[in-house]
């Protein structure tokens, strides 16, 4: 049986944003969690939303039970650093990053760290994803998955939303959302979801 499947939405999103890929499933992966993050626009820290992340994890399924867990776009590099800075690895069997400025987006250059620190974590060198790509061991304890948009405008560019470990897969669509609405990045997602 499938562990338990946790969805983390991105910025400016609610947890209705999965509701194509939680159609698709079809009753696949039927225990999950889709806890609501409320980033303020960008205002609140990747580090708070990542430890409050795990509260909710913990929470609903104890310390120990094995889960796998998806990030999209900000959302990614949330479930990441819950992963690597706060010891999630211990229990995550697969880590699907879809759409994620895992080595940042240009978009966040403008922003200050002062005014919107999550934006801020999220630009291209930040100290933030420095330090998640110097230690990487524990990225490497579970099996990882980057899928991605070429074309993507709010990760730019698009080929950069890799994680450095585990398999990349680009997606044939052209926009960041059409990454959870268009059934050409649903069913490869779906088919790497479901697959034991």
């Amino acid at each position: 049986m499938s562990p338990p499947l946790v969805l983390v939405h991105g910025l400016w999103d609610t947890p209705r944003l999965f509701r194509h890929l939680e159609a698709a499933l079809a009753g696949g992966r039927s225990e999950r969690l889709v806890p609501h993050l409320p980033h303020r626009c960008g205002h609140t820290s990747l580090t708070v939303l990542a430890e409050r992340l795990g509260e909710r994890i913990k929470a609903t399924y104890g310390a120990d039970l094995p889960i796998d867990l998806l990030g999209f776009s900000m959302g990614g590099v949330i479930a990441r650093l819950w992963l690597q800075g706060l010891g999630g690895y211990r229990r995550t069997r697969r880590f699907f990053s879809l759409g994620s400025p895992q080595q940042g987006s240009l978009l966040a250059l403008p922003w200050p760290q002062a005014l919107m620190p999550g934006l801020a974590q999220m630009k291209p060198g930040s100290p933030l994803l420095r330090q998640l790509n110097d230690y990487i061991s524990t990225l490497k304890a579970v099996e990882c998955h980057s899928l991605f948009c070429r074309w993507d405008l709010m990760v730019v560019p698009g080929w950069t939303a890799v994680l450095p470990v585990g398999t990349r897969q680009e997606l044939p669509v052209w926009t960041h959302r059409q990454l959870l609405t268009d059934p050409a990045a649903l069913t490869p997602l779906t088919a790497l979801l479901l697959q034991e």
